[in-house]
């Protein structure tokens, strides 16, 4: 047999809070937003009743299921438009169901890749997945990791390809830190007009064509076209094109040297006069 559900005597806030399952602050904030009306303040502070309880428990249930302290004030009030709210919090819900999914994909990838380049896209680590380990450096998962949040999935994909060919053709990776280093070094006060600056980028122009030629070769640029041919704008990330490195530069969130700007623009333009040539 069930003993009786209203409760003899009052409680504090403590008590109250224990039962309901929450804490003194939280039934405090309660009272600030309007949500459960303060009881009168006895000899030994607020006491909660039956109705207090009652009060506070709904609030929980409700809470637990997602519905926002303002919609719960209106259930209270009477006011609230039921549907509407359900909608509301059914959409919120799924939305919040799509980020664990996601998450989940992404502890898995890294869980199967074993580094954290399985924090990447799936586009990524999959077209990745057939290097040896160890073979990308630090600073090739730094690249693709600010290219994915500039470009999207889709440009740290196509620039996957550049990582594949440098892994795989040691010569083209010692040319890539050689002219790293050169343009690092235009930022030790070289002026823009300074003779090196041309050469650079008829070099790195130069390199640009060398790994498109290698990419080419090994094939990745069936799976570049490929790539390009997705209508998912969430793949494709901010921009929908191809930028040019110069333009790439201009979104990151710091400056470059002049003479550095001034190579990249160069090398930029020899470039787009090479592909026109080709094309």
């Amino acid at each position: 047999m069930f003993p009786s559900l209203t409760p003899p005597r009052q409680v504090k806030i403590g008590d109250a809070a224990a039962f309901a399952g929450t804490t003194p602050r939280a039934i405090r904030h309660y009272h600030e937003i309007g949500l459960l009306p303060e009881p009168e303040r006895g000899v030994d502070g607020r006491r909660y009743g039956y109705e207090d309880m009652i009060r506070i428990l709904w609030i929980r249930k409700m809470a637990g299921a997602g519905v926002s302290l303002d919609d719960i004030r209106a259930a209270f009030d009477e006011s609230w438009r039921i549907e509407e709210i359900l909608s509301r919090l059914e959409e919120t819900l799924a939305a919040q169901e799509a980020e664990i999914k996601r998450q989940r994909a992404a502890v898995q990838r890294m869980q199967a890749v074993g580094s954290p380049l399985g924090l990447l896209s799936e586009l990524v680590t999959d077209r990745l997945s057939h290097l040896p380990p160890g073979v990308l450096r630090a600073s090739d998962l730094e690249a693709l990791l600010v290219t994915e949040r500039i470009f999207g999935p889709l440009g740290a994909a196509i620039q996957a390809s550049v990582f594949i060919v440098l892994a795989t053709h040691p010569e083209l990776r010692a040319e890539q830190d050689r002219l790293d280093a050169a343009e690092a070094a235009l930022d030790d006060g070289v002026e823009p007009d300074d003779p090196r600056v041309e050469e650079l980028a008829v070099q790195r122009c130069a390199q640009q064509l060398a790994l498109d030629r290698a990419i080419e070769a090994a094939g990745l640029d069936k799976a570049e076209e490929e790539l390009f041919e997705t209508d998912d704008a969430d793949l494709k990330g901010e921009e929908n094109r191809q930028m040019s490195a110069f333009e790439a530069a201009t979104k990151m969130p710091y400056g470059f040297s002049p003479a550095r700007t001034r190579c990249m623009e160069l090398a930029g333009q020899l470039l787009a006069q090479a592909y026109s040539a080709h094309s």
